[in-house]
């Protein structure tokens, strides 16, 4: 399978897009993406055509796509400072280098000149250049012997190659003279020609493709001169014929060619009208497809059981942990094997160390003494600082503490290879753990659930409905504590406020009827937990409730109301030292939503209902344990998002910081 755009591939682009009726010269440059690692995406204004997107992957390919990868949620460094140079510039000449995979995207915006280089070979790389052809900006910043690709350097381009096209029969003679390689590996890695092209003009040539470099004779150089001639001929004429290329009985493409091949022949192929389009349909379209898969196998991952990954987990370290068993248990028995070696060079360091000689200094005496200490033919490396030798005892690396016996450091590795035969057992019997909770969990019912919600007005607000069945609706802020007072409050309802500053308007929406004293209580708790009181971390406070005559925007003379404020005339109705707390749980029945108020009235209403308390857990954090907490207890992760995601959770809970109650 093509992996990238060869030589000839970047040539026959070029001259497709640098002229003629598919040019991109004088195209505005719009935003700039970098949806990949090596993935740049470039929106163009073509003339006289529109929008129309340029990917560039470096070290791989170039083209206009119809395939459009998703652009990443925050953009990387690279795009934005390119968008700070080049963008609402417009392209000035579109070429490539030599005959080598190298374009250059020349731009002018207002007075400055740049020139954006695409290099497809090796690891490739996109830089963009000044006009003197500094390096403004690389998207991979490297240093190769001789040539560094780094901001503020001369771009240097790399070291060049004879060009197949202006290639005499004395030049090619010459580097096959020199050559230690056969035709095909000379012609692909010397002329830039790529494994493929290289192999077509020994096909059309007639020479054997494995015949020595060496044993080139003017005859053959002149057959594999006119090849060459022959093969690119439809680069030079302007006369392509672009396709794809698949297996006979098969659909899926290996090849993507500017002009038909002999090589080909016998192969099925698919024509296009421009090569960017062939391009695009090879590369572009497997690149979505890949995307796609990958998705898919993210989706499929997150949707996996847990108990199923938890046993391939499992299974991962057992057979890892008998791995180790192994391996510390033969470097154990090789340290018996080679007793007599390994004492006489401990005894041969120790009897060093004592005469004050320094590791430097043992090293040299051990290096002149291997003939006579067969031990220290053995050693790879001396660690002083640890007081470690390395050896190589039949092809296995094992340190030796030269403050131990030969037994006591045979027994190191044994102890470790006990260690690991615990933790293997331990392992072994949680793997049967697992086995018995995915057989419990074959052999429960599943539960289905299905989302059934419809949109409420009150569901702007904060709201609740309490245990006998009336529905509480509380201000949010400023503006939505208004719009109740002025839009959903009514002469036979009741309104509850907070003795404290810092409370939503919360207002008993009666229907007329009589309010028994339970969400009167209820009422009074959700008007104290989601006010100031639960910020402040107190665990009671005070509050009252008045009708809706009582509560006016006309302040006294002089005076001033900011926004979301009221003034209160009249008695007062007052609940003391009432407690702080709250709870959530998911509603299932007739709808199925998250739901969270005064303790009391979620229990009467929901189910999987959590308690809550002033505590040090912010919202985000408090919402993201609760979402967890539902995801286990209904073993359905689709579900619990669309009903009670944490952004959901996060609206219904009180306001400042909580603990869950045990």
């Amino acid at each position: 399978m093509k992996e990238e755009m060869t030589s000839a591939d970047v040539a026959a682009l070029a001259t497709e897009l640098g002229t003629g009726e598919d040019s991109l010269v004088d195209s505005k440059i719009g935003k700039i993406y970098q949806p990949g690692e090596s993935l740049l995406r470039i929106h163009l204004y073509i003339f006289k055509k529109g929008k129309a997107n340029l990917l560039i992957e470096a070290g791989s390919r170039l083209h206009l796509s119809e395939y459009i990868p998703p652009s990443p949620k925050n953009p990387q460094s690279f795009p934005m400072l390119l968008r700070k140079h080049i963008m609402g510039g417009r392209i000035t000449y579109f070429r490539q280098y030599d005959f080598d995979r190298i374009i250059e995207i020349g731009i002018k915006r207002g007075d400055d000149e740049t020139v954006l280089v695409v290099e497809i070979f090796g690891q490739g790389n996109i830089i963009l250049l000044d006009c003197d052809r500094k390096i403004i900006l690389p998207m991979n910043p490297v240093t190769f012997k001789g040539r560094r690709i780094r901001s503020g350097e001369i771009y240097q381009y790399p070291e060049a190659q004879l060009t197949p096209l202006d290639v005499n029969e004395d030049q090619l003679c010459e580097v096959f003279s020199h050559s230690d390689s056969d035709v095909v590996r000379t012609l692909a890695t010397r002329f830039n020609l790529g494994g493929i092209l290289s192999e077509e003009v020994c096909l059309r040539s007639g020479i054997d493709k494995t015949l020595p470099a060496s044993e080139v004779n003017p005859q053959v150089a002149s057959r594999l001169i006119e090849a060459i001639g022959f093969l690119f001929s439809p680069l030079e004429k302007g006369e392509l014929n672009p396709c794809t290329v698949s297996k006979p009985d098969s659909k899926e493409t290996f090849d993507v060619v500017p002009f038909d091949l002999e090589k080909y022949s016998e192969f099925e192929k698919n024509y296009y009208d421009s090569f960017n389009k062939a391009l695009d349909d090879f590369f572009g379209k497997r690149a979505a497809k890949s995307l796609e898969q990958k998705k898919e196998a993210t989706v499929k991952e997150k949707t996996e059981d847990v108990f199923l990954r938890r046993l391939k987990q499992q299974e991962g370290a057992i057979k890892k942990f008998e791995k180790d068993i192994e391996k510390n248990t033969s470097i154990a028995e090789k340290i018996y094997e080679h007793y007599q070696d390994i004492e006489q060079l401990l005894q041969t360091l120790l009897d060093a160390r004592e005469k004050d000689y320094s590791w430097k200094e043992i090293q040299s005496i051990i290096s002149d003494a291997k003939d006579q200490l067969p031990a220290a033919k053995k050693i790879i490396n001396i660690d002083g600082s640890q007081g470690l030798v390395m050896l190589d005892l039949d092809g296995k690396k094992v340190n030796i503490d030269v403050r131990l016996t030969v037994p006591q450091n045979a027994m190191r590795y044994y102890e470790k290879a006990k260690k690991l035969e615990k933790k293997r057992k331990g392992a072994l019997a949680a793997i049967e753990d697992t086995k018995k909770a995915m057989k419990k969990k074959k052999t429960a019912p599943k539960k289905h659930f299905k989302v059934v919600h419809k949109k409420h007005w009150y569901e702007r607000f904060r709201w609740f409905f309490s245990s006998d069945g009336f529905l509480i609706v509380g201000g949010r802020d400023a503006t939505t504590n208004e719009e109740i007072v002025k839009k959903y409050m009514e002469k036979r309802d009741l309104v509850f406020h907070t003795q404290a500053p810092g409370a939503p308007i919360t207002v008993i929406k009666t229907e007329g009827k009589d309010i028994p004293e339970t969400t009167l209580q209820e009422a009074a708790e959700f008007v104290v937990s989601f006010s100031s009181i639960w910020k402040g971390g107190q665990f009671s406070g005070d509050c009252y409730w008045i009708y809706p005559e009582q509560v006016t925007k006309t302040p006294e003379s002089g005076e001033y109301l900011k926004k979301g404020s009221f003034i209160i005339r009249g008695e007062r109705n007052y609940y003391r030292d009432v407690p702080v707390r709250a709870a959530v749980g998911l509603e299932l029945k007739p709808e199925t939503r998250v739901i969270g108020g005064p303790v009391a009235s979620v229990r009467s209403r929901g189910e999987h209902v959590v308690e809550l308390t002033p505590g040090k857990f912010n919202q985000n954090d408090i919402a993201k344990k609760i979402y967890r907490i539902y995801v286990d207890s209904l073993k359905d992760v689709h579900f619990v998002k669309q009903i009670a995601s944490p952004d959901k959770i996060a609206n219904v809970l009180p306001p400042g910081e909580s603990d869950i109650k045990k």
